[in-house]
């Protein structure tokens, strides 16, 4: 008698190690798809397996824009900068890719407010591909700021909503020195005026680019 299959999804949220090679025993499983189009590699970004990710589409060839019922891609479930930075940056994930609702990956996250790390991200990389930024900067402009080089926009909402943009009691763990720094330039007399709005902006394209922590206690969605 044979044993029964393993809950691939399961695993995909606990045990990634003990995943990888049942998939590489039945490929076929790498694919799987349960009845609202939920995938591994939606289950792999959600829970941040970077590795999961990497193998599933790397060496079991699963499209990394697999789209669910609603057509999110696993980039729509990204909670952490890593996750988007190995979708869209090593596995190439489309990030212009609109769901039913018309939202892109950015513009959903952006919306829900419970990760602004990556809303920045896709923004940043929106920028990038529609030439408004060279080698992830803005180009100089006259009589700027920062070396005469104007700082990327930030995605509606952050500036406002910085005191509580980071809500431990639904889950979301940012670099604490990352949230410390951001909660000292809220505190600013001049945080809404451009002086205290181009900080913001040069501290999140730190984040971006790996220098502002780098430690991290990533924590699973608790929906």
């Amino acid at each position: 008698m044979s044993a029964p299959q393993p809950n691939v999804f399961l695993l995909a949220a606990d045990s990634p190690n003990r995943l990888i090679p049942v998939l590489r025993e039945d490929p076929s499983l790498a694919s799987a798809q349960d009845e609202h189009g939920y995938s591994l590699m939606h289950a792999a970004a959600s829970y941040n397996h970077l590795d999961l990710l990497r193998t599933l589409v790397n060496e079991l060839h699963v499209d990394v824009d697999l789209k669910d019922e609603d057509n999110e891609t696993a980039l729509y479930a990204a909670e952490t900068m890593e996750c988007a930075k190995v979708l869209v940056e090593e596995l190439h994930a489309d990030i212009t890719v609109r769901g039913d609702d018309g939202k892109t990956a950015r513009e959903k996250i952006e919306e829900d407010g419970d990760f602004p790390e990556v809303a920045v991200y896709l923004r940043i990389k929106e920028l990038e591909g529609d030439g408004a930024l060279v080698n992830g900067v803005p180009p100089p402009i006259a009589n700027g700021t920062n070396g005469g080089r104007a700082p990327p926009p930030l995605p509606e909402g952050v500036s406002v909503n910085i005191g509580t943009m980071v809500p431990e009691e639904e889950g979301e763990v940012v670099d604490p020195e990352f949230r410390r720094r951001i909660e000292e330039l809220a505190q600013r007399e001049d945080f809404e005026g451009e002086g205290g709005q181009n900080a913001l902006r040069e501290l999140i394209t730190e984040a971006i680019r790996g220098e502002a922590g780098h430690d991290r206690d990533v924590r699973r969605r608790t929906s």
